[in-house]
């Protein structure tokens, strides 16, 4: 139908809808298409789930300029617009974690984010991977808006690492088998999970785990749980990459680890990166990190980016730079002990 079709049931300018004639409602806005008076959605923000659109095809959002759609192909590979979550709404325990954000990610960025405790940052990844629903906003990956889909099928395409080295694996299951459910899960296949593994996948899990020079190529039928939390990250890492994702999170993957452990897999991170070309964000509490790392640098504050430098002018930056563009951006000094402290290193 033509976006003429539409007609709004209370004004807003927040987002369009194309159906092909029902009626839904989002978090934002209800929209009616005039050809069918007589599907709503009954829950905010259930646009797929309570009221599926006619000739059965999904509605389509764009965000949040109505003449504006995203690019089709294309460079873009995330786009977050207007995006806002507040927890606990109501409540003494109010928490605004997200408010009115805004980011895109070109195919092959590698962005590194810092901010303080409570900034953001975690929040910002659980938004995309789907751990809750975002109250207002949209969210596009590689050209498919993903806003209310579910959590376990946007982690066919996206690779996320938690600081916890526990978090990622199953310890009770072997190396092979977490290696084969995590090649398992990432394929298109809609009867992946019920696939089996055969020789060819095994001798390619053994190939993948020599690259980490662990050894672990050699106990691939021993249980998860008897590794080190650097061998587990390093494991993780490669299950969250052996199908390459179109997004990998990384949340301070390395924070948890021993200084020798830790730059070994951050190493492994700036390699398979690399020569994946994969799309990337990491979290960081380490300043010298934050600049030398990929090509981007990010700071988070009160649930949105202050700050995004690239190119020459992150080249040129050094940590008291970045110290001082927070201050100007955030209106206030940064206090958190671990980057401060990471000035030194």
């Amino acid at each position: 139908n033509r976006s003429s079709d539409l007609v709004p049931l209370y004004r807003s300018d927040c987002f369009k809808i194309k159906c092909s004639g029902r009626m839904f409602k989002t978090g934002i806005i209800t929209y009616r298409c005039i050809c069918d008076r007589t599907a709503l959605s009954e829950k905010a923000g259930s646009v797929y789930e309570t009221a599926p659109p006619c000739k059965g095809r999904k509605p389509v959002i764009y965000g949040t300029d109505p003449e504006t759609e995203p690019e089709e192909g294309g460079t873009v590979m995330l786009i977050m617009k207007n995006v806002s979550k507040t927890f606990n709404p109501g409540t003494v325990n109010e928490k605004c974690a997200l408010k009115n954000l805004n980011l895109e990610l070109k195919d092959g960025d590698f962005a590194t984010i810092i901010g303080s405790n409570g900034a953001g940052k975690s929040t910002l990844f659980n938004a995309i991977t789907g751990a809750f629903f975002i109250d207002r906003g949209l969210i596009v990956l590689d050209g498919e808006d993903i806003t209310y889909q579910k959590e376990h099928v946007r982690s066919k395409v996206i690779g996320h690492l938690f600081q916890d080295p526990l978090k990622g694996t199953a310890p009770h299951m072997t190396i092979e088998e977490n290696m084969a459910l995590a090649y398992l899960r990432a394929k298109t296949s809609k009867n992946a999970y019920f696939s089996r593994i055969n020789a060819a996948d095994k001798a390619k899990f053994r190939e993948h785990l020599a690259l980490l020079d662990m050894g672990l190529e050699d106990r691939m039928k021993q249980p998860v749980g008897l590794l080190s939390g650097g061998q587990r990250q390093a494991l993780t890492l490669l299950m969250a990459t052996m199908v390459t994702p179109k997004i990998l999170l990384l949340d301070e993957h390395t924070a948890a680890l021993d200084p020798a452990t830790a730059k070994k897999v951050l190493d492994l991170t700036r390699q398979i990166v690399a020569e994946r070309k994969i799309t990337c964000l990491m979290v960081t509490h380490n300043m010298h990190q934050a600049l030398e790392l990929g090509n981007r640098t990010l700071m988070m504050d009160s649930g949105n980016i202050i700050l995004d430098v690239s190119g020459e002018k992150r080249a040129g930056m050094t940590v008291e730079d970045l110290l001082e563009q927070f201050a100007v951006c955030a209106g206030k000094r940064l206090d958190n002990d671990r980057i401060l402290f990471s000035q030194a290193e």
